[in-house]
């Protein structure tokens, strides 16, 4: 590790915690470089620079040639507070085009349907006053309870810290009027997910997060979907349990796990209001599911 140079960390946000373990745990003096693109633009919107100090949890700084900005619903720059992660102006390596659309209409619909002449990337993310960038999850698959919008990274961070956890999917439910957030874990071979998991899973959360991110319903699943990039894929396990077309099926490395998610009875086992206390157990053939208390 002594010869060991910059490290660059793409896919999920990477979390202050994590750049305390690589700092920690292998090397105190490399640069790590968190990066958010995308296949698509062939390069980074935000990126790292070897003549910028590192900040644990941010992204250091805008690519070269790259106009990026954090933008509210409204289209105003935003320091300090989360919104839409855009590029305001053309970029190098901005697709123009894509096959099969010759009215452009797919391309248009992409990136700039959300604000008139501006690229919307899809990253809910805070421009820090520094200029560094911290980025949530993806915008489109950020949760809304009570009408707060709140990123799905923070609710990741607390959950895979567990060792029985092998992997989580969080999404919202459309329910009462409202959004419930709704966990699926994968466990880790051997582990059991049961009542006093469900408490510790929702504490740290609680603790770690705020009260709006901790989740309404806990429930162990066989696999989660994911694209052939590895990724998961929340936007189609929330399509799914809402009863919605899934686009782009083709695009999974196991579209087959989406089968379990389909009219899951475990999601209408709850009838009551969030404020009311329930601890309940249901148990399916393939699924376990606690409902536990959400504060608002």
């Amino acid at each position: 590790m002594a010869r060991c140079g910059p490290y660059y960390q793409p896919d999920r946000p990477l979390s202050s915690d994590g750049f305390a373990f690589v700092y920690d745990k292998i090397k105190p003096d490399l640069q790590l470089c968190s990066i958010s693109g995308g296949t698509d633009i062939v390069s980074c919107f935000v990126l790292g620079c070897p003549v910028q100090p590192v900040f644990a949890g941010e992204i250091q700084t805008r690519g070269l040639g790259m106009k990026t900005d954090v933008l509210d619903e409204d289209g105003t720059s935003l320091i300090g507070k989360q919104g839409e992660l855009c590029c305001t102006a053309p970029f190098p390596a901005m697709p123009v085009k894509f096959w099969n659309d010759p009215d452009g209409s797919k391309y248009k619909t992409a990136y700039f349907e959300h604000f008139q002449g501006i690229w919307r990337h899809g990253d809910w993310a805070t421009m820090t006053a520094r200029g560094g960038m911290i980025i949530h999850g993806r915008s489109d698959a950020t949760l809304n309870p009570g009408g707060v919008r709140i990123g799905t990274a923070e609710i990741y961070r607390q959950v895979e810290a567990f060792d029985a956890i092998a992997e989580a999917l969080v999404i919202g439910q459309d329910w009462q009027d409202d959004v419930r957030v709704i966990l699926f874990v994968r466990m880790a071979n051997g582990a059991n997910l049961d009542d006093d998991l469900r408490r510790a899973i929702c504490t740290a959360i609680r603790a770690g997060a705020t009260p709006r991110h901790v989740p309404a319903a806990i429930i162990a699943v066989p696999d989660i979907p994911r694209t052939r990039s590895g990724k998961i894929t929340e936007l189609a396990v929330r399509d799914i349990i809402h009863g919605r077309a899934i686009k782009n099926t083709e695009a999974l490395a196991n579209a087959e796990a989406l089968a379990f998610f389909k009219n899951l009875p475990e999601l209408r086992l709850v009838r009551l209001a969030f404020n009311q206390p329930l601890n309940r157990t249901a148990i399916g053939k393939t699924a376990a599911v606690g409902f536990v208390k959400s504060e608002r």
